[in-house]
């Protein structure tokens, strides 16, 4: 089988390729590579479709959905605003250094279908036991909050009629289907743009509370300031309020629970799409460091508004959460405005939180696939999920990631609700564990990369990077043991398996591979470690790369900005 695979050649859009059923003349510009096997076939893989500006707007707007938006009234009715801004702080800061741990493994030798974070456990570990668990608890995970979001952006179109839900599940559905069937630069486009309204929208959200803070709404009395910190209060104290410190603490835990939602496998979204984005040891980079920003000025910036337009116990957002209420109805952000006596904007807002809804399942179908046909790739789930047609989709495990986001249909029934809501509770865990790996993961690179010498081949280096992978790993452990805590002072079954059951199956899937493949291997000796091959092509490829020049003020402010 011969690979030909020309991602760096600009002067030509077509080549040659020789094999025994003659010569075809090949479109690079296309379909980016191809497999040629013995038989004379062409077998087509994933492409370089991802432009800069895709990237870096994924890595500052990319898997932002309902979490932020209205996730974090859940958590503001638990935590309280201090509560819930010092938790979004802590799990920010350990997801900064997961997003570090990626960028600086994918950049040193990025290859388009085998960058994803099953690949990197793979290749990084040795244990193909380990790679496999960590792949298919990565796939359930992303498989699982597609149709999450898919079902939330129905909700929230019901904030402005009353058709049925599934109408409106479907016709996502088909659309969201349909985009990822084709070429990955149009899921880029789109990515980009709605990427851009929710910057702005976020933005506009973050100004408008403080006008509200200042006193600027129409029913202000005065400055409004941190009111809501001093009545009710800072902390929720929703467990136990006899113990006041105590139950800060666990106001803190709780909110670190509640907001991961929010965050959960948006570093591996980022790092999948650069995995297929051209020029991704220049363009990684970039969007790994720009990542912060969206943690800052999105998330922490975000619920710092929340904390002072909206009381922890404000009526509606607790009517909201009891009813389980979605879209503008249950957003902190419409309820604070509301309450501030704006108009219209709600409806502005939600709009916002549909496109995000919106894109974050058109978003995680997308990675879900990729994760898949990464597997498929190597032969640990069947070949077929590999197949790509000739515009570098991997169509296959489209088809099969889109028919399980079909489960979205049982929020049509309120019964069913329950166990969809159950499901993807699941993916929360399952993120959880996703951090673990990649934390052992990079830890072994960095150790097979010290064994070999190849430190100054690294071409990123991010800050902490060990130090960082250490303390990642071993805070989320501790979040998967703890994450249901609650459920011990109201006992409950079905909250009690949502929380925990991640956590065998995650066993399963690793000691029974290990089982079938006799092989009780956690992690290969560094030395066993392959951290050259594929680099001289890297390095290669990105001598190759030539910088766009700007040729006016505009163009300089762009080039800067993406």
């Amino acid at each position: 089988m011969a690979l030909i695979n020309l991602p760096g050649r600009t002067s030509s859009s077509t080549v040659s390729v020789e094999n025994k059923g003659g010569v075809n003349d090949v479109n690079v510009e296309e379909i980016g590579s191809i497999e040629v096997t013995d038989s004379g076939e062409e077998e087509y893989t994933v492409q370089r479709g991802l432009k800069s500006r895709h990237i870096q707007l994924i890595a500052l707007g990319g898997a932002i959905g309902t979490g932020l938006f209205v996730g974090s009234g859940a958590a503001l009715a638990s935590a309280g605003p201090a509560g819930i801004l010092t938790a979004y702080l802590i799990i920010s800061f350990f997801v900064w250094t997961i997003m570090n741990q990626l960028g600086e493994m994918i950049t040193y030798i990025p290859q388009a279908g085998k960058s994803t974070m099953y690949a990197l456990c793979e290749r990084y570990t040795g244990s193909k036991s380990l790679a496999f668990a960590a792949g298919l608890n990565l796939f359930y995970a992303q498989a699982l909050i597609a149709p999450a979001e898919i079902t939330a952006a129905a909700f929230v179109i019901q904030y402005w009629t009353d058709l049925n839900v599934a109408i409106w599940i479907s016709i996502f559905w088909v659309s969201i289907v349909g985009l990822n069937f084709l070429a990955v630069k149009f899921f880029g486009e789109v990515e980009f743009w709605i990427a851009s309204i929710k910057i702005f929208c976020i933005l506009g959200l973050i100004i408008v509370g403080i006008v509200i803070f200042f006193g600027g709404a129409p029913k202000s009395h005065g400055v409004l300031g941190f009111h809501f910190w001093k009545h009710p209060g800072a902390f929720a104290l929703h467990l136990d309020s006899s113990h006041v410190n105590t139950s800060r603490f666990l106001d803190v835990i709780t909110g670190i629970i509640k907001s991961a939602f929010a965050f959960i496998l948006s570093p591996e979204l980022v790092t999948c799409c650069a995995a297929e984005s051209k020029s991704p040891r220049v363009n990684l980079p970039k969007a790994t460091d720009r990542f912060i920003y969206r943690l800052i000025f999105f998330y922490i910036c975000g619920v710092l508004v929340i904390g002072v337009i909206v009381a922890y116990n404000d009526p509606r957002l607790m009517s909201a959460i009891a009813n389980g209420s979605s879209g503008a109805a249950a957003s902190p952000f419409v309820i604070g405005i509301q309450n501030a006596g704006i108009k219209v904007l709600n409806h502005i807002v939600n709009a916002c939180i549909l496109t995000s809804a919106y894109s974050s399942g058109n978003s995680f179908i997308y990675a879900s696939s990729r994760t898949l046909h990464s597997m498929a790739v190597t032969g640990q789930v069947p070949r077929i999920f590999g197949k790509c047609n000739k515009y570098g989709v991997p169509f296959v495990s489209v088809a099969f990631t889109s028919a399980i986001s079909l489960i979205s249909y049982l929020n049509v029934s309120s019964s069913s609700s329950k166990v969809f809501t159950w499901l993807s509770n699941i993916s929360t865990v399952s993120g959880f564990i996703s951090w673990v790996i990649i934390s052992f993961t990079y830890i072994r690179f960095r150790k097979a990369i010290d064994y070999h010498g190849m430190n100054d081949r690294i071409p990123y280096r991010p800050p902490l990077q060990v130090i960082g992978a250490w303390s990642s790993m071993i805070f989320f452990i501790i979040i998967s043991l703890v994450n249901g805590y609650a459920v011990f002072f109201n006992w409950n079954t079905a909250d009690f398996f949502a929380a925990y059951i991640t956590l065998p199956i995650f066993a399963v899937l690793l000691f029974g591979h290990m089982l079938w493949k006799r092989k009780m291997i956690f992690c290969l000796p560094s030395e066993q470690i392959d951290v050259i091959s594929g680099l001289d092509d890297a390095e290669k490829e990105e001598a190759e790369h030539v910088a766009p020049v700007p040729r006016n003020i505009f163009e300089k402010v762009w080039f800067f900005l993406v």
